[in-house]
């Protein structure tokens, strides 16, 4: 079905090139034209606005119009507005319903690429210097010791194919192995998570903070299976079973960028998956540091530029419980 529909899958991508391209033509757009949402969501979203995050509304995220350093200037509003134009394109079913299987347990759908060559578009053109490297292409000829942009179309592509709605947008800017800039957009939410290195990080505007659970009674963590390692299962459900004892709760949303914007906002107070992508965690990882918290892999040690990593992401409290305990 993929290989069929894939001369109508380029004529979408034209027309919702064109469509999309009116609504971040002017970088200084304020008034974003937004996704769809319900009733339950709009519901959903005021209470973890007011309740859930960690947010000092006293300190609105400042400045951050503009990201500056030696080799590039990034403006971050005209990327957000990018990023809120190319989350409407979750919304349709017909390019969800393309799909493809990669590998074990491993889909691609229509909207993946759509949002890949609506994003590459755009940011070539608008900075033409810096690097891309993204999920749903060759990465070969990356130089990852300079600038890149490191996207995830998609995170959450099974979610998406069943209209589970828990999938995002992940784009990461990272300088010489480093993430400087992470975003993370919920179209179904139209939640905008946003960190600066140096800055903090925020939701929309408003300052988040990791939660301050200091013990695994107090905490709510979220698993990941690695679902295209089947041959880990025995030993991750093992773990799992022992964090679920001790812990109040466990969460598995399949959307490691969704997870550790989550944990950057307080919702959720740890997070730990095997195997993940660097365009799974560029993003994220970024926005839980900036946010007060750590994320190792399993050893404690940096991620840095890794390709594939295991992610323990948490505040530092809870971070060393899980690895002196449990890894």
């Amino acid at each position: 079905m993929f290989k069929e529909s894939k001369n109508r899958m380029n004529v979408l991508s034209e027309k919702h090139l064109q469509t999309l391209k009116k609504q971040t033509k002017d970088a200084n757009v304020t008034e974003h034209r937004q996704p769809p949402v319900t009733d339950s969501h709009r519901a959903q979203a005021a209470t973890d606005h007011n309740v859930n995050f960690r947010i000092d509304r006293r300190q609105e995220m400042k400045d951050t119009n503009v990201l500056s350093d030696t080799n590039a200037a990034v403006d971050v509003n005209w990327l957000e507005q990018l990023l809120r134009s190319a989350g409407q394109l979750f919304q349709d079913r017909t390019l969800a319903g393309q799909t493809r299987e990669k590998g074990v347990a491993d889909y691609v759908t229509a909207v993946d690429y759509e949002v890949q060559q609506y994003i590459r578009t755009r940011l070539e053109e608008q900075y033409p210097r810096i690097q891309f490297l993204s999920e749903e292409k060759s990465n070969d000829d990356v130089d990852r010791s300079g600038l890149v942009w490191v996207l995830d179309p998609v995170d959450g592509t099974t979610n998406l194919i069943h209209d589970y709605q828990a999938s995002v947008i992940s784009l990461a800017l990272m300088d010489k192995g480093e993430s400087v800039l992470g975003m993370i957009y919920d179209p179904y939410m139209n939640e905008l998570f946003l960190a600066e290195k140096g800055k903090g990080s925020c939701c929309n505007g408003r300052r988040i903070h990791v939660s301050r659970a200091a013990s695994m009674e107090e905490c709510l963590i979220a698993i990941g299976t690695s679902p295209y390692y089947k041959e880990l299962a025995e030993e991750n459900f093992e773990l799992f079973k022992r964090l679920f004892v001790d812990c109040q709760d466990v969460r598995r949303s399949g959307s490691a960028a969704r997870d550790l914007a989550y944990v950057a906002c307080g919702r959720l107070d740890g997070y730990l998956e095997q195997r993940l992508k660097i365009w799974d965690f560029a993003a994220g990882m970024l926005l839980v540091r900036e946010a007060g918290g750590c994320v190792r892999d399993y050893q404690g040690a940096d991620l840095g530029a890794t390709m594939t990593g295991d992610v323990v992401a948490a505040n530092a409290a809870v971070s060393m419980v899980i690895r002196e305990n449990y890894l």
